[in-house]
């Protein structure tokens, strides 16, 4: 199947669950919620409805929000069932405030819980850019992908790493406690006209009650009370419900493949005259890229970006003028059950063997978590690198039973894409 398959630049020549990521972080006994889901904010006069119809169309079940105010508005979005409660602090608002001296940044901090990712551009918190990763491979992966945009204000990395140019003496608990806290609100919560009409309506029972007992005290002749037997409240057992196994909702591993290969199609189809594009990473969220000038203008990116059929969902300049940075959206996937087939010995060894019989390296990682009903789910992670895209690799990676995609990046210069993913087992 591989040998015959035609590479991605052809086609373009023509001029929790199981989670990587967690929730919250504590930082000098506060807890603070990170890994939202960022967008920009278009209404600020009444964000309540944009923010509704994003929690519908953008990110599916958001029950919680909050606003960022400033030179660029935005509102982040979650999931309380993934592990958000309502009035926590959010922790992206007080670091971007605390370090808006510099207007594009990208940091990494060590924290008890892991590593906190965060990556803002001119202002604007990246879609992906609050992310709490619970390995610190993976959010050194992220911080050196987009340490080949250009421009950064500031580097902020552990000092283990020991990435050069990296600032790495910053206090967390100081950043955060420069700025006032933003808490997480319901998405569905009254307000408005509707908080005022339940107001009013409130104030006219109250004073309806005041007058019915003054009535009854001061002016209803003295009765007798009849004496009725108080009946035993019966008190209904709850059941408990079933716990939802990570594999029983997955994003479509096959659609995440092709939305990603389509996506990235798309996107590499924009040449803005002087502008070169780099590389373009992809999830279930959406995908993320960068062009840097060389000798084209401004103006001609913007316009090559605004007269394409890709869905941006925002873009943003440098402040030199010399890199832009672009989120794309793609469709919304839909979830499947895909239950786990083989114990992690026996998954891993399938694994292997099957690649080794195509000639393809592949590195595996065996790993477990523990759910908040104590039950334990293995799963292997894996990651390798091909010249074939996602189309081809679609009908050989979907048929393992319990398969996530999670990243796919694809660099142009080099004409590879590297895969990232996981596959549960028994």
């Amino acid at each position: 199947m591989l040998e015959d398959a035609q590479l991605l630049d052809n086609d373009f020549d023509g001029n929790g669950s199981n989670r990587s990521w967690g929730t919250n972080i504590t930082v000098s006994g506060t807890n603070y919620a990170t890994s939202l889901f960022w967008q920009p904010l278009q209404n600020k006069e009444d964000p309540y409805s944009e923010v509704e119809e994003a929690s519908e169309g953008v990110l599916d079940g958001a029950d919680l929000f909050c606003i960022k105010g400033g030179k660029a508005p935005q509102f982040g979005i979650c999931v309380s069932s993934d592990g958000y409660d309502r009035s926590t602090p959010v922790a992206t608002v007080p670091l971007a405030i605390a370090l808006s001296d510099k207007a594009s940044f990208i940091a990494v901090f060590k924290v008890d819980e892991g590593w906190w990712y965060t990556c803002i551009r001119n202002d604007i918190i990246l879609s992906d850019g609050d992310m709490l990763f619970l390995n610190e491979n993976d959010a050194k992966e992220q911080f050196m992908s987009m340490l080949a945009v250009p421009d950064w204000g500031r580097k902020i990395a552990p000092a283990s790493w020991g990435i050069e140019d990296t600032e790495t003496h910053h206090s967390l608990e100081k950043i955060l406690s420069k700025s006032t806290k933003v808490k997480l609100q319901k998405i569905k919560g009254i307000r408005g006209p509707k908080l005022y009409l339940i107001i009013g309506l409130s104030v006219v029972v109250f004073f309806w009650i005041v007058s019915s007992l003054f009535d009854m005290i001061f002016l209803t002749p003295s009765v007798r009370p009849m004496v009725v037997p108080i009946q035993p409240k019966i008190i209904p057992k709850i059941e408990k419900i079933p716990e939802i196994k990570p594999w029983e909702n997955v994003y479509n591993p096959q659609e995440v493949l092709s939305e990603c290969y389509m996506g990235v199609k798309n996107l590499v189809s924009i040449r803005p005259p002087g502008w070169e594009i780099g590389p373009i990473a992809c999830t279930p969220q959406g995908l993320i890229t960068a062009w840097t000038r060389k000798i084209g203008r401004l103006s001609w990116a913007k316009q090559a970006l605004e007269q394409s059929s890709v869905p941006f969902t925002g873009y943003s300049f440098s402040d030199t003028g010399t890199s832009l940075v672009a989120n794309a959206a793609i469709k919304k996937l839909s979830t499947v059950k895909s239950p786990p087939v083989y114990d992690k010995s026996t998954l891993i060894n399938v694994i292997n063997d099957q690649f080794q019989s195509i000639g393809q390296n592949i590195s595996i990682t065996s790993s477990n978590f523990t759910s908040p009903e104590g039950t334990i789910y293995n799963f292997v992670t894996f990651r390798f690198s091909s010249k074939y895209n996602p189309k081809i690799w679609s009908d050989l990676l979907v048929k393992y039973s319990g398969l996530e995609i999670r990243n796919i990046k694809y660099t142009p210069s080099g004409e590879t894409w590297d895969y990232e993913g996981a596959i549960y087992a028994l």
